[in-house]
């Protein structure tokens, strides 16, 4: 998950440093920030201790893929180049979850992959949850609404997202437009990430999950 780090103040906004804590806190990780020292919840984005204790940073929109996938799309980026060991988990195992602030809603992978695509509204969003055909490992969470307000229907047809009503194609990994009548548009990406299925209770206690 990716999050603003701008936060409104008496003084105007602020960008905070953050530092990983190291104490977890529902099973995941607690974040401090330099400046009070607070300790902030990652999953919830909001400040848990200190004097910004109830405060909240923005999730911001990402897509979740592999850096093979990325690096062909975007060939300059640049990378923090880290030891790491493999992962100790199957992404399979987890729960892709959008939350849009007065709803949140947990989609398991294993069932997105064998569907596909989720069309549903959330929070009053026209959302759309797609698990790339290209990579199994790779989802994203779009707005259906597109920029001259039509609301998109969208399935996958081979590897591309299809808008049913249009015919319009879209790239499934980054919304934009590939041919048909609104090839000129794109889908936009919404926040999304993923949680452990036991933990979602936790802190989002009342939100739903999906299923096919």
């Amino acid at each position: 998950m990716v999050h603003r780090r701008t936060v409104e103040t008496d003084s105007g906004d602020e960008t905070l440093i953050f530092g990983v804590h190291g104490a977890l806190w529902g099973n995941a990780m607690t974040w401090w920030d330099h400046s009070t020292g607070s300790i902030w919840s990652q999953p919830l984005g909001e400040a848990l201790a200190g004097p910004r204790k109830g405060q909240k940073v923005d999730l911001l929109p990402l897509e979740f893929t592999s850096w093979a996938s990325w690096r062909e799309s975007h060939p300059t980026t640049l990378a923090l180049d880290a030891p790491a060991g493999p992962s100790g988990f199957n992404i399979e195992e987890l729960w892709v979850v959008v939350d849009l602030g007065e709803e949140a809603r947990a989609y398991p992978v294993d069932d997105l992959q064998r569907t596909g695509v989720v069309n549903e509204v959330v929070a009053g969003v026209d959302i759309a949850v797609v698990s790339d055909p290209r990579n199994p490992d790779s989802w994203s969470v779009f707005s259906r609404q597109l920029d001259n307000d039509t609301i998109a229907d969208l399935s996958l047809v081979g590897n591309e997202l299809v808008d049913r009503a249009t015919g319009t194609t879209f790239d499934p990994g980054s919304g934009l437009g590939i041919a048909g009548p609104l090839s000129d548009q794109a889908l936009n990406l919404l926040p999304g990430f993923t949680s452990f299925p036991g933990d979602y209770d936790t802190f989002w206690p009342e939100g739903t999950v999906w299923t096919p």
